[in-house]
């Protein structure tokens, strides 16, 4: 065999090629998710430890916390397994980084939390609030019922599991930093929040449509199998989740509130994935207080010392000799 033989190697690999997209949905979903690019440090948690110390009482702070947790290891799940475990499905390169993009954010998320913990709390509450979240019975089944589809389930099940996540189930935490900041109080924390709301809309409107692509593709009796399953996940996650909003609203008595919260949010999971909502509520049944901190507008703050919702990154300009004549 001659040098130059040896050379010639079939091809597995190839370069991605945004020149070339198969998929338009894809180059908007990046343009957007890295737009939206954001990290916690920039938020200024700390402007909010006169209302945690003043206007909180001792059971709000603790619920607050709870809540908080619960939310990071949500995000932890989907950083660490969830969009992992959908990235071989993809139907295109594009997607592939998309989901290489979302995960990077998960992470982000996932850390946002801690911000605010090593901000609000001692190092012995933090480790406290972690050993409450890592055993509390339904926080742990609501993260293995959706792992087990991760890990086991279709490339449709996958998508169906991770929407149910992030359009769904953390809204059940998210309710409470919205209430803080629409009665003016933790607004900084909720600054996190809507950033964090921000990002999930995008990944559960992109997931959601990658999952019409592949259940259109499906006969008509496949299609009604399959919708009697995602059903059937959404009232078991249901359950679970009423337990767990009774755990932890029960003493500051907002239970009926969230759960009302978490019923128009699993219709909002359903129509991103294309069905029809289950629930009767609407968003006019909503505290609107909480329906008016969901809003993901803009809301800049000044940007050396603040960022907003409206992160924004700075223009650069290549300087040129003539910037130096004064």
């Amino acid at each position: 065999m001659s040098e130059q033989e040896k050379l010639i190697v079939p091809t597995y690999y190839h370069a991605i090629n945004w020149n070339n997209v198969e998929d338009a949905i894809d180059k908007y979903t990046w343009e957007k998710l890295t737009s939206q690019f954001w990290l916690d440090t920039r938020v200024p948690v700390s402007n909010d430890l006169d209302d945690w110390r003043e206007k909180l009482s001792p059971l709000e702070r603790d619920t607050y916390s709870k809540v908080f947790a619960g939310l990071t290891l949500l995000d932890t799940l989907q950083s660490q397994d969830g969009n992992l475990s959908m990235i071989e499905d993809s139907r295109t390169p594009q997607e592939r980084a998309c989901f290489n993009n979302i995960i990077f954010m998960e992470a982000v998320h996932a850390k946002s939390y801690s911000t605010v913990f090593s901000t609000l709390l001692s190092k012995s509450e933090i480790d406290t609030l972690f050993d409450w979240v890592d055993t509390n019975v339904y926080m742990q089944k609501k993260a293995e019922i959706v792992n087990h589809y991760y890990q086991n389930g279709t490339a449709l099940q996958k998508k169906v599991a991770s929407v149910f996540l992030e359009t769904f189930l953390f809204y059940s935490g998210f309710y409470t930093p919205l209430w803080y900041l629409g009665n003016n109080r933790m607004i900084n924390a909720a600054e996190i929040i809507k950033l964090i709301l921000r990002d999930e809309s995008v990944h559960g409107t992109y997931i959601g449509y990658k999952f019409q692509l592949g259940f259109n593709e499906l006969s008509e009796k496949e299609q009604e199998d399959f919708r009697n399953w995602m059903y059937d996940l959404l009232y078991q996650l249901y359950d679970n989740e009423e337990k767990y909003v009774e755990l932890l609203y029960d003493e500051v008595g907002w239970t009926e509130e969230v759960k009302t919260f978490l019923r128009y949010n699993a219709n909002k999971a359903l129509m991103n994935l294309g069905q029809d909502p289950l629930f009767p509520d609407t968003a006019a049944d909503v505290n609107p207080v909480v329906m008016n901190g969901i809003s993901t507008s803009s809301s800049n703050h000044d940007f050396f010392s603040q960022v907003g919702n409206s992160y924004l990154l700075g223009e650069v300009e290549v300087m040129s000799d003539d910037d130096y004549d004064i």
